[in-house]
């Protein structure tokens, strides 16, 4: 849709705002075409180059091919195919976002679904997790030892909890239907009530993915600057002037420990009490 220019434009802004606050980058790729799905794709490793190495734009070669040759099929039939788009947000620092109304994962929903031909959304393992117990949908917090930073070693949540996102690598998912104007003969109703068929003419994508991955990373990449932007207005007016020891443990891919950690004699164990 044409009208995305001018999200693609303000997401370029936003993306080397980013880029300076905390190195933090935003890359999306097609993840899936109908039911062909991207295998092996490391989500800390995989790069833009990779991505822009096909037309479909998935890093993943092997499925590349097999999805380039379901689309080129579809077309062929005169039809169209959806599928899904995934965006990673890598070097996100812990603490944006908010625990309530304005939760990170919400309001990356609300951009996300505002693209046209999206018709659903998942934050980290989505509906696949309901398939899991909570053993094994947990994410598991270690310290890291080399940064002394709290890590998680799994990243099933999609880097936010609790509406706020941990420093690990935010996921998301956004799936896209398949293109509404194709060449076959359709039933439709005019304004004035008859019924008539109705075959479309001239360009139109059989598969709109593609061209989806830089308007999925625009609207990722304007959500977070928003939440840095509040970050920094709401938390981080005065400085913690707290000794270091006395301080939250810090989170994420990008945080260190500064100074020694307060040694507790040992590992305990926590008991949870909810009525």
């Amino acid at each position: 849709a044409r009208e995305t220019i001018g999200r693609v434009a303000a997401g370029a802004i936003a993306r080397k705002i980013l880029k300076m606050y905390n190195g933090i980058e935003v890359l999306a790729y097609v993840s899936k075409v109908q039911d062909i799905e991207a295998e092996n794709i490391d989500q800390d490793t995989f790069t833009m180059e990779d991505v822009d190495s096909n037309i479909v734009r998935c890093p993943d070669e092997a499925s590349a091919e097999k999805m380039l040759a379901r689309i080129d099929e579809i077309r062929k039939g005169g039809n169209s195919i959806g599928g899904v788009v995934t965006c990673v947000a890598r070097n996100v620092p812990a603490g944006l976002g908010a625990p309530v109304f304005d939760k990170l994962e919400a309001d990356l929903a609300k951009a996300c679904m505002s693209i046209p031909a999206a018709k659903g959304f998942e934050s980290g393992d989505g509906f696949a997790g309901t398939l899991l117990s909570g053993i094994e949908h947990n994410d598991e917090f270690y310290i890291d030892p080399e940064t002394g930073a709290t890590r998680t070693r799994t990243n099933r949540s999609g880097g936010i909890q609790g509406g706020i996102s941990n420093g690990e690598n935010i996921v998301i998912h956004v799936a896209f239907k398949p293109t509404s104007t194709i060449a076959q003969v359709q039933e439709t109703v005019t304004r004035d009530g008859q019924e008539v068929q109705l075959r479309g003419k001239g360009r139109h994508d059989p598969c709109v993915l593609p061209r989806a991955i830089p308007m999925v990373e625009a609207m990722v990449a304007l959500v977070l600057a928003d939440a840095v932007m509040c970050q920094k207005a709401q938390c981080e007016l005065f400085p913690n002037e707290a000794p270091v020891s006395e301080q939250p443990n810090p989170m994420g891919t990008t945080a260190k420990r500064e100074g020694e950690r307060k040694e507790k004699g040992g590992r305990v164990n926590l008991s949870v009490d909810e009525e």
